[in-house]
C-alpha cells in the first residue's frame, strides 16, 4: 500500500494531512460529546467547534460573514443538494441545470419531474466543456425557480463561469446554486461576487475532512422549506421543527467528528498558503500530465486542449481497450489508483461520446501528488497503449 500512487482524489482526497488525523483523535478523546445539548464544559467546547467552523467556511466561500448560521451542516454534497432541490421546487416550477451534473443533481431533479410536477431543462456544454451563460439565459422561463450548475466537472475538469451565470440569474430574479463538490477547498469561490445564492459542498474531497460531512451555504434572502423534522436540542417543547437557521436544515445529533475534521482541514489549507496556492500547484501537475498524455499514440483525451478554468481532473481512453481494463492494469501492474466508468455523471459521458463505451479512465490529482507520480502515470499509460496496439495487431492477424 505504501507504494500506491493515488490519483483518485476526485472521489475522495487521500491521504489526509497528518494534522487532520491528529486533531480528530485528540478531539474525540478530549470533547467528543453531543454539542450544545448540555451545559458542561465538554459539550460547550464541542459546540464551539461547530460555530467556529461555520464562521470559517462562510468566509472561505465568500458568504455573508454576518450570518454564519446560514452555513448548515449535512452528510455530504448529495444530502445538501437534496435539501436544496426538494426544499425549493414545487409543482409548476421550472429548474435549469446542465449536462455536466453529477447524479446528486440529476436524480433529485428527475424525481421531481416524474413525481412532483416540476419541469427541467438540461443545458449542454460546448466542445471545450463549458456552458455558455447565454444558453442559461435562453433557458430561463417565467416559471423558472432555480438554476443549478456543477462548478467543477468531476469528469472533464472544466470550471464553469459562475460569475457570468450568476449575473444572468440575478437579472432574471432566479435563485442560483452551485454544486461545489469538486472545487471547495481547491479553487477560489466568492459567493457574493458571483451572485451565488446557495453553495453545496462535501468535506471528504479537497476540504481535507472525513467522509460523512458536508454542508450548504445559503444567502440570507433565500429560504428553503422543511423536508425533514426532528431533534435540535433547542426549544424542545415546541412541537414543530424550528424555522430559524441553522436548525431549519439540521436534524438530530450533528456529525461533530466530521465537523472537527473540516476545522482541521481549514487549518491545513491556510498553512499551505490558501486555496489559490493549492490550485496552482495541482494545475502545474495537471498540465504536465495532459501534455504527456497527448504525446502517447492511441490515447484519447477530452476537453483539455487548454487547462484555463480547470481543476486537476482529466479523463482519457486508450484505443482498443475498455476503460475498466485500463484501470485494472494501472492498479495491478503499476500500483496506480484511478477511477473508471461513468463517474456518476452519465450526461457528460453521453455528450463526449463515451457513454456507450462504458466511460473513461479518470486521473484526479490532489494536494499530495508529485512530479514523480505523474511521470509514473505517463510511463504506465504509454506501456498500456503499446500493449493495446500489439493486441490489436494480433487480433487482426487471426
Amino acid at each position: 500500500m505504501n507504494k500506491l500512487i493515488y490519483l483518485d482524489n476526485a472521489a475522495t482526497s487521500w491521504p489526509k494531512p497528518e494534522s487532520v488525523y491528529d486533531f480528530m483523535v485528540d478531539f474525540a478523546r478530549r470533547c467528543g460529546v453531543n454539542p450544545g445539548r448540555s451545559g458542561f464544559d465538554m459539550a460547550i467546547e464541542a459546540g464551539n467547534i461547530l460555530e467556529d467552523t461555520r464562521k470559517r467556511l462562510t468566509k472561505l466561500f465568500g458568504g455573508d460573514v454576518e450570518h454564519p448560521e446560514r452555513m448548515v451542516f449535512s452528510y455530504n454534497a448529495t444530502d445538501s443538494l437534496n435539501l436544496l432541490i426538494q426544499g425549493l421546487l414545487s409543482s409548476g416550477d421550472h429548474v435549469v441545470t446542465t449536462n455536466l451534473e453529477h447524479n446528486s443533481v440529476i436524480r433529485p431533479v428527475k424525481h421531481l419531474v416524474r413525481d412532483g410536477g416540476v419541469e427541467a431543462t438540461f443545458v449542454p456544454f460546448d466542445s471545450a466543456g463549458f456552458v455558455d451563460p447565454d444558453d442559461i439565459k435562453k433557458a430561463i422561463r417565467p416559471n423558472t425557480k432555480l438554476v443549478i450548475v456543477n462548478h467543477g466537472s468531476n469528469v472533464i475538469g472544466t470550471v464553469q463561469h459562475v460569475k457570468e451565470i450568476g449575473a444572468v440569474c440575478k437579472e432574471a430574479g432566479v435563485i442560483f446554486a452551485i454544486d461545489a463538490s469538486q472545487t471547495a477547498g481547491r479553487y477560489p469561490i466568492d459567493m457574493t461576487a458571483c451572485h451565488i445564492d446557495a453553495l453545496a459542498f462535501t468535506g471528504h474531497k479537497s476540504m481535507m475532512g472525513s467522509t460523512g460531512i458536508g454542508g450548504l451555504c445559503i444567502r440570507t434572502d433565500i429560504d428553503i422549506r422543511h423536508t425533514r423534522s426532528g431533534g435540535t436540542g433547542v426549544r424542545s417543547a415546541y412541537p414543530y421543527h424550528l424555522d430559524e437557521y441553522p436548525y431549519r436544515l439540521e436534524y438530530g445529533t450533528p456529525n461533530t467528528m466530521g465537523i472537527a475534521s473540516l476545522w482541521a482541514g481549514q487549518e491545513w489549507i491556510e498553512q499551505q498558503g490558501g486555496v489559490a496556492a493549492i490550485h496552482e500547484r495541482e494545475m502545474m501537475l495537471a498540465q504536465k500530465l495532459v501534455d504527456g498524455l497527448k504525446q502517447i499514440d492511441g490515447v484519447v483525451t477530452y476537453c483539455c486542449d487548454s487547462l484555463d478554468d480547470h481543476i486537476s481532473t482529466t479523463t482519457i481512453n486508450v484505443e482498443g481497450l475498455e476503460a475498466g481494463d485500463v484501470g485494472i492494469m494501472l492498479d495491478v501492474d503499476f500500483d496506480i489508483a484511478t477511477r473508471t466508468g461513468l463517474h456518476c455523471a452519465p450526461l457528460v459521458h453521453e455528450q463526449i461520446g463515451t457513454l456507450d463505451i462504458h466511460g473513461g479512465v479518470r486521473f484526479s490529482i490532489g494536494a499530495f501528488n508529485t512530479d514523480e507520480h505523474i511521470d509514473a502515470a505517463l510511463a504506465a499509460i504509454g506501456e498500456i497503449a503499446v500493449r493495446a496496439k500489439e493486441m490489436g495487431k494480433l487480433a487482426a492477424s487471426k
